[in-house]
């Protein structure tokens, strides 16, 4: 319903209301009657308002937002700000206010253009309530150089019970806070069924959008949160502080003490350059942890710094997290990895996850010894890695395109193209066959020395890997290549852009049925399309996408797959697979410098 006719509409309507009204207070006591709910409300708040008035149009508009606390918001009601004019203050949505599904509290604009909402502390607080529906509104903080709160935040310190549930945000602009938006619990009883879409979170401190909870603790796991969507999200320009080093900042996305979400068709770029240089902890793109069941897919990360000599990530799976995917992501341009998964706290939680039908491209732009696609730590178990393409180029011969370290156990890597400038195209360290398996990778090094170190020992080739360590064997029989995979791009092309991913498909036949048919031989179900939503080939190829050569028998057809697209992505196929499966706390990265 367009915004200008609801005055009218409500005006019409209200001899019914009266009327109900008016039947529900003569039948209160009478038994096996029904009692009705007020009428919903919609308020208005204009620049040229009067908070005497009775705030129910825009000719009746109140002035400030401080008007709102006096209102207990019932279902339905309508908070609605003049478009194009400036608010300054919070707006509170609290216990007492109360929407539902269906029938939220909706907070918004009204007019031409959005309004605009300015504040030294919260912007919008949601707290221990949910049934609210945010909308076209750009937020910004006050101060120097930002606010000391969140543009729009939710938060439960509720223990025990239902969580507040039901709080869609869209269409929003926020700026120049401590964080963006978070959605933050002090017990286990925080969020759920959040959805945030069409959000652009810039020029924050912190980080631009966040999830947390109380301190986790690995021998009794629980997750504030449940139930998270977050889809076409713009992240960018949230530098961090360089005076903390308690936790990162300068992060995109963080996902912390969640179960069941998702981050689909968003971006984040040129966040962390003002991070801590000091300490173990840098920012990362899009990342997560001490969560479960949670899906990163059809983003870009590009141009994400950090400060220390950790992280600047692209994408990453963090401490304690299980059951999860970062799948047909793009990474380009980081100062860290395109990608990686992390732990480093004893226990047995981390395990169950996926890397898969990735892209990196150009990254350890600072770090380049991190390598391309990491898997660090200890006490991870269960990880899949499969089907990426990560190509690392301009590093001097420093960087391998895949790095393992610490104590893992039932980490497979697979069906990966691995191609570097003359580095060792994989570095796997502290680890033995029984720990990991490398099996049907191509490594692809055009210039220098072609090398690959395990543990201590440096092989030039693959023959005496196989023959030392038992890798890219498989039942006695050899598996793996060291081929050129002829990118389209060129030997080891350049990503600039998300329409640039097209330079790392293979254009030659030497990848073409090349992979191991993984779900054949493993039971690992790789899902439909490549990384372009291609019909995956069978058996698949080797890296992210199906060659794409003349005559061949590689299956480039389109999947019968919804499509994304936002602003800062192209149209990508959504495969949509779900896996079974203190404020600011931001995990414990510890991402160790390992010369390669």
């Amino acid at each position: 319903m367009p915004r200008s006719t609801a005055a009218t509409v409500l005006t019409r309507l209200m001899p019914w209301a009266i009327a109900t009204v008016g039947l529900a207070v003569a039948a209160s006591g009478c038994a096996g009657l029904p009692h009705y709910a007020p009428a919903a409300h919609t308020y208005y708040i204009s620049q040229n308002g009067h908070d005497g008035a009775s705030g129910t149009s825009a000719d009746t508009a109140w002035h400030s937002l401080a008007r709102v606390e006096r209102v207990r918001l019932q279902p339905g009601d309508r908070i609605l700000l003049q478009g194009g004019a400036r608010f300054s203050g919070t707006l509170t949505v609290a216990a007492g206010d109360a929407g539902r599904t269906g029938q939220p509290v909706v907070i918004g604009s009204y007019g031409d253009g959005k309004a605009i909402l300015e504040s030294s502390g919260d912007g919008i607080d949601v707290h221990n309530t949910g049934g609210v529906d945010i909308r076209d509104l750009t937020i910004t903080g006050t101060g120097a150089p930002y606010a000391h709160g969140t543009g729009i935040n939710l938060y439960s310190d509720l223990h025990g019970g239902t969580r507040p549930n039901h709080v869609t945000i869209s269409d929003v602009d926020v700026s120049s806070f401590q964080t963006g938006i978070a959605i933050g619990a002090a017990g286990d009883t925080g969020f759920s069924d959040v959805v945030i879409s069409q959000a652009r979170l810039h020029g924050n401190e912190d980080s631009g959008l966040k999830t947390y909870g109380p301190a986790f603790d690995t021998g009794h796991p629980a997750y504030a949160h449940q139930n998270i969507d977050i889809e076409a999200v713009e992240v960018y320009d949230n530098l961090g502080n360089p005076s903390v080093v308690a936790h990162s900042t300068g992060n995109g996305i963080t996902l912390g003490s969640v179960r069941n979400a998702a981050v689909r068709g968003s971006s984040a770029h040129d966040n962390g350059s003002n991070s801590a240089p000091l300490g173990h902890f840098g920012p990362v793109g899009i990342w997560t942890y001490n969560s479960t069941g949670v899906v990163i897919e059809h983003n870009t990360a590009y141009d994400n710094h950090t400060a220390s000599l950790a992280d600047g990530a692209g994408f990453g799976l963090d401490d304690n997290v299980s059951s999860s995917t970062i799948q047909y992501n793009l990474a380009y341009h980081n100062d860290g990895p395109g990608m990686y998964a992390y732990t480093d706290t004893p226990s047995n939680l981390y395990t169950g996850d996926t890397i898969r039908f990735n892209i990196s491209d150009d990254n350890g732009r600072r770090l380049p010894q991190n390598g391309g696609l990491g898997v660090y730590g200890t006490y991870i178990s269960g990880l899949e890695v499969y089907q990426n393409t990560v190509v690392m180029a301009g590093t001097g011969g420093q960087a391998p395109a895949l790095l393992v370290s610490g104590s893992q156990s039932g980490i497979t890597i697979r069906n990966n193209i691995l191609a570097t400038d003359g580095s060792p195209v994989a570095t796997v360290l502290g680890l033995t066959a029984s720990h990991v398996a490398l099996q049907g990778n191509d490594y692809y090094a055009p210039s220098g020395l072609w090398y690959l170190i395990w543990s201590s020992t440096t092989y030039t080739n693959l023959a005496d890997l196989r023959t030392a360590t038992g890798e890219e064997l498989l039942s006695g029989q050899p598996t793996g290549l060291a081929v050129d995979p002829c990118f389209s791009g060129g030997r080891l092309p350049i990503i600039r852009s998300p329409a640039d991913a097209e330079a790392v498909v293979p254009s030659c036949a030497a990848l073409v049925g090349k992979g191991l048919d993984l779900e054949k031989l493993f039971q690992t179900s790789t899902g439909p399309t490549d990384y372009f939503g291609h019909v995956l080939s069978t058996p698949p190829p080797v890296g992210a996408s199906n060659p794409r050569v003349a005559g061949s028998n590689s299956a480039t057809g389109s999947a019968s797959l919804p499509v994304y697209s936002s602003r800062q992505t192209p149209a990508w196929s959504r495969q949509g697979q779900h896996p079974d499966g203190a404020q600011g706390t931001a995990g414990t990265r510890r991402q160790t410098q390992l010369a390669g």
